[in-house]
């Protein structure tokens, strides 16, 4: 089985515009994330899929691979998906750009996912975490999941899933995080599919898997993972680079 890391790497950020190439210790954020990525030695190779000419000659100043994308893509699957298009892989590991600090033990499970999957059943991996606040379950921004008894995904909503009618029953909520493991063909279908009512509605692309038939495997992690989405954010990273 060939498994690479896809790094999706756009320039432009609403909240923090250029995050990627600024300063972190030394070294801009995505060439960190980069660099982390190949030292988890989970690929057998990493590539930074980008729009930006700044992003590009970074990484491959660096000695680094760094892809092109062609046309302007709404979410980081179909970034992926165009680049991975013409390239030799079983598994494709969506790795976000501005986390620097990778969580190399999620990582690993989900790719244990796929090593499992005799059958090939799975068609995406992904992982979820357990939040228990009353302000993240109802912040719309999260993301919530819902699963079976095997952990497939039953649903993706920004609402709050389940809705705790009988108090006397205890229930879990849990956020997804944007980390995804594809095989390469669940990508490709994806990409060929044309947005999705429920995808459109929420907003969520993992729902236009779901409408297209395709079996996601939640994992769960109680890792949070060190992002980058603010200036404030940047000062916590490099504060956490010195430790």
């Amino acid at each position: 089985m060939k498994i690479i890391a896809m790094i999706p790497a756009r320039y432009s950020a609403s909240r923090f515009p250029g995050k990627l190439m600024k300063d972190l210790g030394g070294k801009s954020v995505i060439l960190r994330t980069y660099e982390a990525a190949l030292h988890t030695n989970l690929f057998d190779d990493v590539f930074i899929v980008t729009d930006s000419d700044i992003i590009f000659e970074t990484i491959e100043k660096a000695g680094g691979k760094a892809i092109m994308s062609t046309k302007e893509h709404e979410c980081g699957s179909d970034r992926i998906a165009e680049a991975v298009e013409n390239i030799e892989a079983d598994i494709v590991i969506n790795v976000q750009g501005d986390e620097p600090f990778i969580d190399e033990v999620s990582l690993s499970k989900l790719i244990d996912v796929f090593k499992k999957d005799d059958k090939k059943e799975i068609d995406l991996a992904s992982l979820k975490v357990q939040i228990t606040n009353k302000e993240d379950i109802e912040n719309p921004n999260n993301v919530k999941v819902i699963t079976d008894v095997d952990n497939l995904a039953i649903y993706f909503s920004r609402s709050v899933i389940p809705f705790h009618r009988d108090k006397d029953i205890a229930v879990k909520y849990y956020k997804h995080k944007g980390v995804y493991a594809f095989r390469k063909q669940a990508l490709i279908d994806f990409y060929n599919t044309p947005m999705t009512p429920l995808e459109a509605a929420e907003k969520i692309e993992a729902i236009r898997y779901q409408e297209i038939g395709k079996k996601i495997k939640m994992v769960e992690t109680d890792v949070e993972a060190v992002g980058i989405d603010t200036p404030e954010d940047l000062e916590k990273a490099i504060q956490f680079l010195k430790l």
